[in-house]
Formats: C-alpha cells, structure tokens, sequence
C-alpha cells in the first residue's frame, strides 16, 4: 500500500524535592496517595480505572463531553445496510480464496468486484478525500494455496488533514470456508466469518467518509485470511516498506452472534478485544530487557486496548468492551497478527462466545441441528453496535495527537553519577501544532489501568520524584481540545 494517497489501481512538600529537568519541573508521591508538586491540582486520580473518563483515567470529563459529531456519527450507523451487506455477501456462494475469479455472479473475483463498487460509491461521497484502492498480488505457492493465486484487498483510505502520516487501520477478511479448507466448490456463505466484519468495514467507510481527522483511517477488507493470513501479511508489509506509521489497527473478525447457541446466557452486550502482551515482533534482547526491567504488560496493543476502552464506553456505545489479554483465541490468529509482526500496535475484535457450529462448517442438517454459517445465525443489531465500537475508537484515535515517539526512562538522571529514587522520563516532540503539553500516567504494577497523571508542560523532559522500582509509568500528549494520545510506555535506558 502506498501509504498517503492510494490510487485506484492493480506545592513541594520540605520531606521532598522537585528535581528539575529541561523546562520541567514535577514532584509527586506514590501512586494512590496524593500528587505533591507544581502539578497537583490539575492531577486527578479515579479510584476504579475501569470507569475512566472517554479521554483517559485523570480527564474530567463525563460523558455528556463527547463530541456531539461523534454521537450523531454513532447514530448514523444503520443495523439494515449492515444486513444487507451479509445478505448480498452470502449470496456469492463462496468466498473462498481459490475459488473463481472469472463468474460474475460466483466466488471471490465477484465478491471483490463488488465491494471495490460499493468503496467506490461511498468514496464519492467524500469529495475527494477518500481514494480507493484494490491492491493485488499473487501469492506463490504455500501453506494452503496449492497453485499460485491473485489476492485482492480492497482499500479506502480517508487522507488525514494534519498528520496524515499516522494511520489507524480497521480491517475484515472477504474470504469464507467449509469444513475442509481446501474445498473451494462447496457452498461456504461465510454470514459471520467473516461477513460480520466487512459489513462493519463497509459501514464504518460509509458514516466516516463525509468528516476528516487529523489522522488517517484505512478501511480495508483483506482475503486469504483462511488460508494463512496471505491479503493482511502483504498489506502490512507495504505499509511498513512505504514507512507508513500505522498507530492502532483493528480486526473485525467473527463479530456477528451475540448467543453461543450451547447452554450459556446471550451476551448481546460486550465484544472481546484480544490484546497481545509480548509483541510479536520482540527480539532476543527485547526478551531480556522485559525480563529485567518489567513491561509484560505495557506492550503497544495493550496501550492501545486500553485508550479504546477509554473513548468506547458502554454509556456511548450501548457495548461493554472485555479486554482479554491474549494475542487471540487460544492458540489462533486473525489479521491483525499480521501488523503486530510488523512491529505495528493491534488487536482483534470478536464476538463473546463463538458457535462451532456455524464456523468453518458445511451447510448441512444433521440429527436435526443446522450448521453452517449462515446469516439467519447472526444478530444484526449486535453487529452495528459492535462497529460503533469500532467507529468511536477510530473517532478518537485520528482525532486525538499520536502517541508519542522513542519514550525513555532513565536509570540515571542528568547530572546524578550514583543511584537515585528520582525517575527522569525523555521522548521526542510530537508533530502536532495544537498541543498543549504532556503528562506522565502512572499505576501500580498490579493495576490494570493507569490510574493517575502528571501534568509536566510542553516539554521533552521530565523527572518525578518517583522510584521507578515501584510503579509503572508512561507518556501521553494532550492538545488543546482536551484530547489525550495513548500511552507510550517508556524503554529503559542507562
């Protein structure tokens, strides 16, 4: 993917000291007790995490200050063109990635015809800030794909106006399967896997292509999914060999049933997030350095999960969102492991409770059960209050500044030759022209979710007279509107 603008085409207490650093002045106590230090005031500390404000743990601001475009963005997301869409998918037979490419009526070439027709339609809506792209390759023979194969992603990129070289990404996977993978013949209507996400792609394109955001949001339906992650593996590579700065990406995958179908109570309003602790793409030394020094749990998904879970609440989006700590489903993948082996921050969103028997199965009738994945299984209202999850997280992602870049925590503060409890914190500048400063987010190691904050000013430097031994920290910017970026949790350095 070419990145910016695809083309269609193939107060000091005296017991303690404020220690200076840059133009930063901060002192603080431990986390849970009060902030002490020029920065008291304006720190706020929630006592349950989980009820964070939409724009992160320490904003006073309540619910009634989301941006009223957004709710009625929110309201404009329409549960019947989101059926509609499922309905029209399954009507293609199959989507499977080795079927046909040549009928106009069946397999995946006609499926793929037909949602670049409808990006194309929404993009034209977007008086010219939206551009679609099908992007093609052939995938050389491999794990699941006996001869080589065209992909075809089909991708709509809705151009950012201020940092347009940020970008977050929400994807759902065209292709379908049967019971055996191979079969590419059989009728496989793929109603909830993955139908569910690229109605919600599609929907999401649709309520985001009259607005523009600082940032830029790409809406994608990948294929190959099934057959190993081939149409979201090359779309991740281009963006990384384009230099793209992907800062949050998002799989729908499986997000249509809210019942499980086996005995448990329906569960129509939550949807797992799966979010990866390790990254993917650690290395070695990366390893050690976790090891030593902490951070299982401060990984860039897990950043990113939480400021979703800050922008995307139940009292917005009528959904409870269950942050499941895991890079997916026991031992499975979906897209989204696709970028984070780019080094990219990702997850996956999913339905809470899946049924096997309308998943990778043939549609059949046996001893009076129906399988297959067919769209009488799956809960549209359901779908179109999962992808106003989504659109509340992209909302508040391409509007808020980007995370802040190459975040360090110093063993040894400037100017201190032996060891210190201070803590001095470093990263780079962010590009936004809007921003009023940064704060420094601390918790408890055992806490989920950051649960205080420190206001440090419009600098690159900062240091607290906190043991880092002790807590967990990281950087976040803030610009003028009150918008808060996610966290950058910061790598030691001596």
């Amino acid at each position: 993917m070419s990145g910016s603008d695809p083309s269609r085409s193939s107060s000091p207490r005296a017991s303690r000291r404020a220690f200076l650093a840059g133009s930063g002045a901060v002192a603080a106590g431990t986390v849970g007790a009060s902030l002490v230090g020029p920065a008291a005031e304006a720190a706020v500390s929630y006592a349950d995490p989980a009820l964070a404000a939409p724009t992160g743990p320490d904003a006073a601001l309540g619910p009634s200050k989301f941006d009223s475009k957004l709710r009625r963005l929110l309201r404009d997301v329409d549960p019947q063109r989101i059926g509609a869409t499922i309905q029209r998918l399954t009507e293609f037979g199959t989507r499977h990635t080795l079927s046909t490419q040549t009928d106009p009526v069946r397999g995946i070439g006609a499926a793929t015809e037909w949602v670049g027709q409808q990006m194309d339609a929404i993009a034209a809506r977007s008086g010219g800030n939206m551009t679609v792209q099908l992007q093609s390759f052939i995938q050389p023979v491999a794990s699941r794909i006996p001869v080589p194969t065209r992909i075809t992603n089909v991708i709509a990129t809705l151009k950012g106006t201020a940092t347009p070289e940020r970008f977050y990404v929400v994807t759902g996977h065209l292709d379908s399967r049967v019971t055996d993978v191979m079969d590419f013949t059989s009728d496989a209507p793929g109603a909830d896997d993955d139908g569910s996400g690229v109605a919600c792609v599609l929907e999401l394109a649709r309520v985001f292509a009259t607005h523009q955001f600082p940032g830029t949001i790409v809406f994608a339906t990948v294929s190959g999914e099934e057959q190993g992650l081939y149409g979201s593996s090359f779309m991740a590579q281009q963006m990384a060999a384009a230099g793209n700065d992907v800062q949050g990406m998002f799989s729908d995958d499986i997000i249509g049933a809210s019942r499980s179908f086996d005995g448990h109570e329906p569960d129509p309003f939550s949807v797992r997030m799966f979010l990866e602790g390790v990254p993917t793409n650690v290395t070695p030394a990366q390893i050690s350095l976790l090891q030593s020094a902490g951070g299982e749990n401060d990984g860039q998904a897990r950043q990113l999960g939480r400021f979703v879970h800050s922008v995307a609440p139940h009292s917005l989006t009528g959904m409870k969102i269950r942050l499941i700590w895991r890079r997916d489903r026991f031992l499975r993948a979906s897209d989204h492991v696709s970028f984070q082996g780019q080094g990219y921050p990702a997850a996956r969103f999913t339905e809470p409770r899946e049924n096997f028997n309308h998943e990778h199965q043939n549609v059949r009738i046996e001893d009076g059960v129906q399988f297959g994945d067919l769209i009488e299984f799956v809960d549209i209202d359901y779908i179109a209050r999962v992808t106003r999850v989504n659109a509340a997280a992209l909302w508040g992602l391409a509007s808020s500044p980007g995370t802040p870049k190459n975040a360090q925590i110093h063993t040894t503060p400037p100017g201190i030759l032996s060891g210190t409890n201070l803590t001095a914190l470093s990263w780079n500048a962010n590009p936004e022209t809007n921003l009023t400063g940064y704060e420094v987010v601390l918790r408890e190691t055992t806490e989920s979710d950051w649960s205080s904050a420190v206001p440090v000013g419009n600098v690159t430097t900062a240091t607290l007279d906190i043991s880092k031994d002790n807590v967990q920290m990281g950087i976040r910017a803030v610009d003028r509107n009150g918008n808060r970026s996610p966290v950058a949790f910061p790598r030691p350095v001596a």
